[in-house]
């Protein structure tokens, strides 16, 4: 989802901190309240969203735990459907807060495990003043844009999301035809072939099926527009916006050999480059996961990329792994490929276009 960072440091206080979980859903939000190890957490309930009941809270437990008004406020979440709104809140509040990447907690590897809101609540509660404390490799937390960074990845991720619901209409398309024998090409000439589309013995298409037919194919050339108009819009940004974020882009967009480049540079800047701030190359591989992962245990020993942080970036960076591998076949990359892999399984060829991904 985000990018998860190792935090520089541990924020440590000698005055009294209060210290918040949520545990967020739908319908209401549980708080976990403590002041330390060893202190009974006080656990609260309150209307999903309601910011004025969680400020009453906040000042209910620090009356409860013998806290100044004043006292400092450290609390966490797990990243999810809520996104980073909360967290912008808690920071106007002058709370110190973290979002917690949910796939970093510790869980009991037992296969049946007890798992109620009120015990998430307490282990987060545990985690976070084990981090407080200086244990900062209990959990990943999760690099937070800002409200601009995040707004301007809106654009190619619903490009993404559209183009993935364009091609579902096609194959539905061309399944509901290949039931019937027939083959047709989903473009804006479809309903006049549709019109003089024959079953195998001469008998015009089943009225359901024609019908439900000229249906998907109204969603189709709906979806179509819009990817035509937000690759538009994307055009016309490169074009005359005077953006600070979109200089990379136009950057990148120099570069040859890369595929599609207006996507591939979109995608590298508004999802990395374009906020994030990276130390080394190996933050970089580690976030996208096509660092390699060894696993060894006992006999078993094996080794292949993590898979973790951003899928868009990863499933891009082998897109253009296996471009490589088609426009520039004399590269030394390209020559390491075909010596070790290029005779293999297809499995085998899948696994080495990750690797030179990585």
């Amino acid at each position: 989802m985000q990018q998860t960072i190792r935090p520089e440091n541990a924020q440590r206080s000698t005055h009294p901190t209060l210290y918040l979980a949520f545990e967020l859903s739908n319908q209401e939000w549980k708080l976990g309240f403590t002041v330390g190890l060893g202190q009974p957490a006080r656990q609260r309930k309150i209307a999903a969203g309601d910011t004025t009941a969680l400020k009453h809270e906040l000042a209910l437990a620090k009356q409860r735990f013998g806290l100044p008004a004043d006292a400092p406020v450290v609390s966490c979440y797990e990243a999810g459907r809520d996104g980073f709104w909360l967290h912008r809140f808690l920071a106007s509040e002058h709370i110190t807060n973290l979002v917690v990447d949910s796939a970093s907690i510790e869980v009991s590897r037992r296969g049946k495990r007890v798992k109620t809101d009120r015990l998430d609540v307490e282990k987060l509660l545990t985690m976070l003043l084990r981090y407080h404390a200086g244990e900062t490799r209990v959990w990943s937390v999760v690099h937070v844009p800002s409200l601009a960074a995040e707004d301007h990845r809106q654009l190619h991720r619903q490009l993404l999301a559209l183009k993935a619901e364009h091609t579902r209409y096609v194959n539905r398309i061309k399944g509901l035809l290949v039931g019937q024998g027939i083959h047709l090409h989903v473009d804006a000439d479809f309903l006049r072939q549709l019109a003089a589309v024959r079953l195998w013995d001469g008998a015009a298409l089943p009225a359901g099926l024609e019908n439900r037919l000229k249906r998907e194919y109204c969603g189709w050339q709906f979806v179509h527009r819009q990817v035509i108009d937000l690759e538009g819009e994307r055009r016309d940004i490169l074009r005359s916006s005077q953006e600070p974020c979109i200089a990379p882009v136009r950057q990148l967009l120099r570069l040859k050999g890369i595929g599609d480049a207006k996507r591939s540079a979109w995608l590298y800047v508004m999802e990395f480059f374009g906020w994030r701030d990276f130390q080394n190359r190996r933050e970089i591989g580690a976030l996208a996961g096509l660092t390699p992962t060894l696993f060894q245990s006992g006999a078993a020993d094996a080794q292949g990329i993590s898979k973790a942080g951003n899928t868009l970036i990863r499933a891009m960076a082998i897109e253009i792994a296996w471009g490589w591998l088609r426009y520039q076949p004399d590269s030394a990359p390209s020559q390491w490929y075909q010596e070790r892999f290029g005779a293999g399984s297809t499995r085998l060829h899948k696994t080495c276009g990750e690797r030179i991904g990585g």
